[in-house]
């Protein structure tokens, strides 16, 4: 793991808020990305592929790649580049596949109405 954070806040960044990855409290710059934030942190792996287990952190920044899921409060498959970081966020790295809540929806049919 890196010891020393591969980005920086710039001169005059918002103001610190605090949160959560995996349980360890961080304060990080307000006003950017989840992926932003964890990245100045020093943070890089967000998740592990559901089949190999391999670790992932954010590619593209722009929510094209999904290598940035994460759950956010409570919420699994948040892609962290599209997610703005709010002050008391609770994090934590996704691990392998993860099924969003069940939705209520009518039966299915097929085109003969079966």
């Amino acid at each position: 793991m890196t010891s020393k954070p591969l980005f920086r806040a710039l001169p005059g960044a918002d103001a610190l808020i605090d949160i959560s990855f995996n349980d360890q409290p961080l304060r990080v710059p307000g006003g950017r990305s989840v992926a932003a934030a964890l990245l100045a942190a020093g943070i890089d792996r967000f998740r592990a592929t559901p089949v190999s287990g391999a670790p992932r952190a954010p590619y593209c920044m722009m929510g094209a790649c999904f290598e940035c899921l994460v759950e956010i409060d409570g919420v699994p498959s948040r892609q962290s580049c599209m997610v703005t970081v709010r002050d008391g966020m609770r994090i934590r790295s996704q691990e392998g596949a993860r099924d969003l809540p069940p939705v209520a929806a009518e039966p299915l049919e097929n085109a003969h109405g079966r």
